[in-house]
């Protein structure tokens, strides 16, 4: 496996070296790296393994949202205030993941735009892919059979 993450590799490489301090961490398979509305104060690129993302739906089982895996951000809740998560997470498979001390990257963007910028545009980039796979999820979901390709009227 490449010690290079996918995340990272979109990044030119000043921004790389200053988010390289992070340190490894592992989740065992059924871990609850975090909840819904607790303080964001880490995030994480997954290595290996896979996370499910949930929201707590009352009266029923989590729902999962999406599933994670190499190379991806896992949480984006830590850049925005109030600095909550706004889903869940657990492990599905045994995680290694990069971890990132979320308030330390902050102070950093804040000192170095070009850094910030940086971290900013591929942050963005990974809520744009969660909001792709989310619609998908939801197109599937509740989308009449079929209604992805054009009607055709016979006449």
């Amino acid at each position: 496996m490449s010690t290079m993450h996918s995340i990272l590799e979109q990044m030119p490489p000043e921004a790389r070296e200053a988010l390289a301090h992070s340190h490894q961490v592992t989740f065992p398979a059924g871990t609850r790296i975090f909840k819904e509305h607790q303080r964001a104060e880490k995030f994480w690129i997954i290595e290996c393994g896979t996370v499910d993302l949930d929201t707590h739906v009352p009266g029923r089982k989590n729902a999962v949202i999406d599933t994670l895996g190499y190379g991806e951000l896992l949480g984006w809740s830590w850049m925005f205030r109030p600095y909550t998560w706004h889903l869940g997470a657990t492990a599905t498979h045994e995680v290694r993941a990069l971890e990132f001390d979320a308030a330390a990257i902050r102070e950093l963007c804040n000192e170095d735009s070009a850094v910030g910028r940086s971290v900013s545009t591929t942050v963005a980039a990974a809520i744009a892919d969660r909001l792709d796979s989310a619609r998908t999820r939801l197109l599937d979901l509740f989308a009449p059979h079929g209604s992805g390709t054009p009607l055709v009227y016979a006449r």
